[in-house]
């Protein structure tokens, strides 16, 4: 079944526009008289449990696919490219990522963070 959901509103700090020191991160307003807490009209709206993403598209990449992550050739053989996009784990180094990259290219998974090719890797 297809979605389609309204995009969610900026939630900025109350007068966080207005002064240089208050950075635009949400903070609940909570003064007695405060026009924002109150939902008067022209104010920013307010953080509600009504904006939150749909359970079944709660932790999925943008793409719409699952994430998983991969730490060496053995790991990315198993994952399915159609219900998955992989992550490479930070401690892999150059050798295995180039490994798991054309092992990747051969099964056609999509890869979130390749690197930069070195020369080295490239001419090899």
């Amino acid at each position: 079944m297809v979605y389609i959901y309204m995009k969610k509103p900026k939630f900025l700090r109350q007068e966080s526009w207005r002064y240089k020191k208050l950075k635009p991160n949400w903070r609940k307003p909570k003064g007695i008289d405060n026009k924002m807490r109150l939902q008067e009209k022209g104010w920013p709206p307010l953080v509600k449990v009504g904006y939150r993403t749909p359970g079944k598209e709660r932790g999925l990449h943008p793409s719409g696919l699952m994430e998983v992550l991969v730490h060496n050739v053995d790991e990315m053989r198993a994952v399915d490219g159609k219900k998955y996009v992989a992550r490479l784990g930070r401690t892999v180094g150059d050798r295995k990522r180039a490994e798991m990259l054309k092992v990747a290219e051969e099964m056609s998974i999509r890869v979130l963070n390749p690197g930069r090719r070195s020369t080295k890797n490239a001419a090899a």
